[in-house]
This record gives C-alpha cells, structure tokens and sequence, in this order.
C-alpha cells in the first residue's frame, strides 16, 4: 500500500508541479480533434462511395465510378492504420513536396480510413430502407440524387446510428496509434509523465480510466439521440 502511494505522490508531483497536466490537456485536445474531424470526412466520404455503389449499374460510368470505390474501400480496409498514416507521412507527403502538421495528416488519414468503413456501413443502410421510399420520391418528380439526400439517406442515418457511434469509439481508441508520426494524443502525454516520475503504473491506469469515461460518454449521447429519434417516430 505504501508503494503504491508513492507511486500516486510521483504521478501528482510530475502532473501538477512540474506542468504535465499541459501535456494531457493538449493530448486530450488532440484525442477528440483527429476522431470527430476523422469521423465527420467519414461520414462524408462513406455516404458518397455508398450512394456510387448501390446506383444502378446502366451506364458506364456508375460501372467505372462503382470499380473505383470498390478499390478504395479495399485499400483502406485492407492495410493497418498506422501503416497508412506512416505511408501518408513519411513517403507520400515527401514526394508530392507538401508539409503539413502531424495532427493534420492524421485528420486526414483517419478520415480516409474512416470513409472506407463507413461506405459499407452506409450501403447497409440504405439497402435497409424500403424500396418504395426511392420509388415515391421519384413518383413526385424528385432527381435520383435529390431522393437519396433527402428520402433515403436520413432513414439509413436512423438505422445505422448504433454501428456510427461504435466507428466513433473505434476512431477515439486508434488515436493512440499517431505518436508514430510526431504527433501528441494522450498515449504521448501520460508516456511523458511516466519517464518523467520513472513510474509508469499509475499513469497508464489514469490514461485507461480517461478512455473509458470518454467511450461512456459517447455512448451515453449515442443513446440519447436514439431515444430522441424513436420519439420523433412515433410522432
């Protein structure tokens, strides 16, 4: 017990007194911006490859467009993420002689990433829509397109919500994969506190705990916009 105060006296000396709270402050900051930004590119990109991959295969063009995407999700689905963000930014940006931030090649990154899985998550969903809501808003003169945004898609958005929030915390847990390209996610923050109090234990344990209230937290909102969509259901 008297060992393990000790090791909780390190943890507060170098936490408070010599700042290592500015560390966690920004790893937290980072944490959330790299997953809701990633997340956001995800929704975009995944609702675009799914509305290319359930069109109608008529005309060369979806048929073209529908081989790309497939690749894409492939590609991404297929490779870990920390080899993406590593490709991303150690040979990719290099080539193409562009600088960018580490936390900015990791938005992007996680973005794409996300898009991949989120493309199929989203084709689930709109495969889960009754047929006749496409067919009803075409009845009325509405485009393809403008039924899809409008009709289908904020039902599939209904449907899949669960499956997005799991995304969400999936992107919030991978973000300890980012140090491997410079930048500070929480992993780098409570690793600096460790080899600064040369205890490791409690640091990590607070890390874990943040994780978890986090992933509670987004499951807590997670459920209560489900709740609030049940209701507007019924009415």
């Amino acid at each position: 017990m008297n060992s393990f105060m000790v090791k909780v006296n390190r943890f507060i000396e170098v936490f408070i007194e010599q700042g290592g709270y500015n560390e966690v402050l920004t790893g937290l900051k980072n944490t959330l911006l790299i997953a809701v930004t990633g997340l956001i590119i995800g929704i975009v990109i995944g609702t675009l490859i799914a509305t290319v991959r359930v069109l109608p295969k008529y005309k060369l063009i979806s048929r073209i467009l529908d081989k790309i995407c497939t690749f894409y999700v492939a590609l991404f689905r297929g490779t870990p993420m920390v080899v993406q963000l590593l490709v991303f930014y150690y040979v990719m940006l290099p080539l193409i002689c562009v600088k960018m931030t580490s936390v900015s090649v990791a938005i992007a990154v996680f973005g794409l990433n996300s898009g991949a899985y989120i493309s199929e998550i989203m084709r689930a969903g709109i495969l889960s829509v009754d047929p006749g809501q496409m067919e009803g808003g075409r009845s009325v003169g509405m485009s393809y397109g403008a039924t899809m945004m409008k009709i289908v898609i904020p039902q599939a958005i209904k449907n899949i919500l669960p499956t997005l929030g799991n995304e969400f915390i999936t992107l919030v847990k991978e973000t300890s994969v980012v140090s491997f390209v410079g930048a500070t996610d929480l992993y780098v923050a409570f690793n600096y506190i460790g080899s600064n109090s040369y205890e490791f234990m409690v640091p990590y344990l607070v890390m874990a705990l943040i994780y978890i209230v986090i992933v509670c937290l987004i499951s807590l909102g997670i459920k209560l916009m489900e709740r609030r969509l049940r209701k507007g259901d019924r009415k």
